[in-house]
């Protein structure tokens, strides 16, 4: 499983969802290769799931996995539901 944690530059909002992934991924005990990077490379990258903000969500044509979108990347709660509704999605 790899997930990708996407921004428009590939540092400040990226940094920040990739640590509330991990932490959501640890909390729920479940292993995955977790890079964060801008949406140029994003686009060339084989992903399991994107998760990026709102406003780049328009950018993700190309991407080959799930898309998770979060309205608000300082919200760890809705980083959480959504990757984890993501995952339980992919399982069935």
């Amino acid at each position: 499983m790899k997930i990708v944690a996407v921004c428009g530059l590939g540092m400040g909002s990226s940094m920040m969802l990739k640590m509330s992934i991990e932490d959501a991924l640890d909390e729920a005990n479940i292993k995955a290769d977790l890079e964060s990077t801008d949406l140029g490379s994003a686009k060339s990258m084989n992903a399991d799931i994107y998760v990026l903000s709102a406003d780049l969500s328009k950018n993700t044509e190309d991407f080959s996995g799930q898309v998770i979108v979060i309205n608000n990347l300082s919200d760890s709660e809705e980083v959480k539901e959504k990757l984890l509704k993501a995952l339980e999605e992919m399982e069935s």
